[in-house]
């Protein structure tokens, strides 16, 4: 591992970055507050501030500061609402049911105002018994209401400031995440791969890059300074951020039959040597993704003329030594592999000179789309959506439902004074960080909860007990704070780790000798918060995956069709849109992350909820080679190349045929007896077969040409692969329609299996 690159990768990420601004955001008014001696008595002016905070996603300016601004206006309500109502039981009681349900049902409109939801129930918590507060409740509520709007100044001079920063840093995460999936593929050419893990490394990978490209695409293409390309700094971001998309689906190119591979060249170093050289590449490709994110122009760390060279010389080394009428078709297929890393090659050493560009040249970059057409869908904010969410048929209700139930049920522990709960509010702040939406995220997240507090508390406990310096216990509070908040996101666990340090902290500075107490119920509540959240989570109206599996292997089998039929357009000569391909491209990508991220919670759900597991498994694996078939054949569409070998039309026709079964069986229609003539057509490529005959008489007859030029590929070659493509599509669409098949008959018949691994 390249632990250097790993550091940059981390300390100059948008996390980091977010983190160290809340967390300098909060901690420098307390220093003045220190100063003073006033920091008790104004402590919710930074408590205000970190509450804000954490409601900035990353997105748009307009939508930041919209968010920003409804956050402070939801806050300082919520808090003056609990700060009235704290010494009537059945109001509060009350209190928790509305906002339990009202913040809880926002999150229809997206993760940003799921954000805003959940953390104005946690100002909920906080205020909920008044002993922030005190008796001067209005004194109070202006010093938090100003901590909230703290931030948002904070916010607004920053982003004015450095404008570009949040995309620049999320276009680069994008390239560096493209080069983690690199290295994944590299994998596949290495000794002895184990290739189930591979594939399940690459799906998941698959689901992380989908994630990521849907929030950048909000953030890119929904920034006015960026799509107006005004700037030669915005016309390059743009650009660099639909090159990443372009050279994802050239890694996602995935023609190859790599256990084959590995049986016809195991007794040669080409497929380590290819290894090696897309390890490079990946190296490339992260350097791209950490210059974007600090900000600087990347530029290239190898000579990767040299090594492409050399990678080069080697198969023409073994082909010319090796090749034979026998296993002359695995040679293809390995020229077809270099000839895809020469285009691999080409496209990074493209985004360099794009890279590079000065400013003469900014007026000719331009991307010449409908950028409205790539844009994430979301809820519009109307009451109407809201409204039409008030049932026991939507998620989000049923969530809601379970966040307002285990509330009142927290709250109610609470009211047991036998049991010694001295923090009521941290049962609640737990409930409503680890209940989430999908009980598979809220197991993950109620045991990451769990362990990251006892081994954060136990840390704190150790730090407080041997360590009396205020400075140097300064110093971890605000290292503390900054790792939180970095890995927030990404690993929950260290996120909860630090949170507890800088929360055992935090109190020490404010009430010092009190770890004891803090130790104990910190511990405490969070068991009691992690026993309701779990029983809450599986009892009342819950939301299994297995019940979304259906309306998601629709939408993917839909989108690999269009996908494809795009793509086979331009070999039928038909008029291709570049534009209208890759929203396609884009919707059959985001179709089969939803799938299989659907999948991957599935597997983490009680083995009773595991429906189908094994052959939901398959059509998720089976819709991924399609798309990286797909993808596959795209890289042969070129304005300059004809292919009239290939029985093109017949082919089309085979394997529409085939996929639209797929979606006959998943919508329950009839597969109609013209769709089965359709797909048992022969296409006609006679010509290719005697292309290959004529080429094993040349070999027979010892006329192996010494071709070495890696730029050029043989017309045989690539007709052998735009078949071979076009056959494991079809092989593939018929398999996966047996899977389809085999999910109905269970449908019918539930007793046939158990659906659990």
């Amino acid at each position: 591992m390249n632990y250097s690159a790993e550091l940059k990768k981390f300390v100059t990420s948008q996390y980091v970055y977010s983190a160290i601004r809340i967390t300098l955001a909060t901690v420098l008014p307390c220093v003045a507050l220190a100063h003073f001696g006033i920091l008790k008595e104004y402590f919710l002016f930074p408590l205000g501030t970190s509450f804000v905070a954490l409601t900035d996603q990353p997105g748009p300016f307009i939508r930041r500061r919209n968010a920003l601004t409804f956050a402070t206006v939801c806050f300082v309500t919520v808090a003056l609402i609990a700060s009235l109502v704290m010494k009537i039981k059945v109001l509060i009681f009350t209190e928790i049911i509305v906002f339990g349900m009202f913040f809880s049902l926002i999150g229809v409109y997206g993760q940003r105002l799921a954000a805003v939801g959940s953390l104005s129930l946690v100002v909920l918590a906080i205020f909920i018994d008044g002993h922030l507060t005190g008796t001067e409740i209005l004194k109070s509520l202006l010093i938090f209401a100003s901590g909230c709007i703290w931030f948002l100044l904070i916010f607004l001079i920053v982003t004015t400031i450095q404008p570009y920063k949040l995309a620049s840093q999320m276009i680069g995460e994008n390239y560096l995440q493209l080069a983690e999936f690199l290295k994944i593929k590299a994998n596949y050419y290495q000794k002895n791969p184990d290739f189930d893990k591979l594939t399940t490394q690459v799906i998941a990978k698959q689901i992380e890059i989908k994630n990521l490209q849907e929030e950048t695409r909000e953030t890119v293409f929904k920034t006015r300074i960026i799509v107006n390309e005004s700037t030669t700094t915005s016309r390059l971001l743009m650009l660099m951020f639909l090159n990443s998309m372009d050279l994802h689906e050239k890694l996602m190119t995935s023609e190859n039959d790599y256990q084959k591979l590995q049986q016809s060249f195991d007794d040669s170093m080409i497929l380590v040597n290819i290894h090696d050289y897309l390890s490079l590449l990946a190296q490339e490709i992260t350097n791209i993704g950490i210059s974007l994110q600090i900000g600087t122009r990347a530029k290239p760390m190898f000579n990767l003329e040299v090594e492409l060279k050399s990678l080069n010389h080697d198969y023409f080394d073994l082909r010319n030594k090796k090749i034979s009428p026998d296993n002359f078709e695995n040679f293809m297929i390995l020229r077809q592999i270099l000839m895809r890393i020469n285009e691999i090659t080409k496209e990074i050493n493209e985004i360099y000179k794009v890279f590079s560009q000065n400013v003469k040249l900014a007026k000719s970059l331009s991307t010449g789309l409908d950028l409205k057409k790539f844009m994430p869908n979301e809820e519009k904010l109307n009451f109407k959506v809201l409204r039409n969410n008030i049932s026991l048929s939507s998620s989000h209700f049923r969530h809601a439902l379970r966040i307002t139930i285990a509330l009142l049920i927290g709250y109610s522990f609470s009211l047991f004074q036998f049991l010694g709960i001295g923090h009521t509010y941290w049962i609640l702040i737990t409930v409503v960080a680890i209940l989430k939406p999908a009980y598979s995220i809220t197991k993950k997240r109620n045991l990451l909860r769990l362990y990251g507090t006892v081994a954060g508390a136990v840390i704190a406990y150790g730090i407080l007990n041997y360590i009396h310096t205020s400075e140097v216990l300064f110093a971890t509070l605000l290292l503390s704070m900054v790792m939180c908040f970095s890995f927030l996101k990404g690993k929950y666990f260290w996120a909860v780790l630090f949170m507890t340090i800088y929360v055992f902290l935090s109190f020490n500075f404010l009430s010092p000798g009190n770890v004891d107490v803090i130790f104990r119920d910190r511990i405490g509540d969070t068991v009691i918060a992690a026993v309701i959240t779990s029983l809450v989570a599986y009892i009342v109206l819950p939301v299994w995956e297995h019940t979304q599996n259906l309306d998601l292997m629709k939408k993917s089998a839909e989108a690999n069709s269009m996908y494809f039929q795009s793509v086979i357009s331009k070999f039928l000569e038909e008029k291709y849109d570049i534009e209208d391909y890759k929203v396609k491209r884009k919707n059959a990508i985001i179709s089969l992350a939803n799938l299989s991220d659907n999948f991957q919670r599935m597997i983490s759900e009680p083995k009773n909820q595991r429906k189908k597991l094994e052959i939901v498994h398959q059509f998720v694996a089976t819709s991924h080679l399609i798309t990286a078939y797909t993808a596959s054949l795209s890289q042969y569409v070129k304005d300059d190349e004809k292919y009239p070998e290939i029985d093109a039309e017949s082919w089309s026709r085979k394997i529409e045929a085939e996929m639209q079964k797929v979606s006959n069986l998943l919508r329950g229609d009839k597969i109609t007896e013209t769709l089965n003539m359709e797909s048992r057509i022969e296409p006609e490529d006679s010509s290719l077969e005697d292309l290959i005959l004529k080429r094993k008489l040349e070999l027979i007859e010892n006329e192996a040409y010494d071709m070495r030029d890696p730029d050029k590929i043989s017309h045989l070659t690539e007709l052998k692969n735009i078949h071979d493509i076009l056959e494991l599509i079809y092989d593939v669409a018929k398999e996966q329609r047996k899977v389809i098949e085999k999910y109905k008959n269970e449908s019918n018949n539930p007793g046939a299996s158990t659906g659990s691994v």
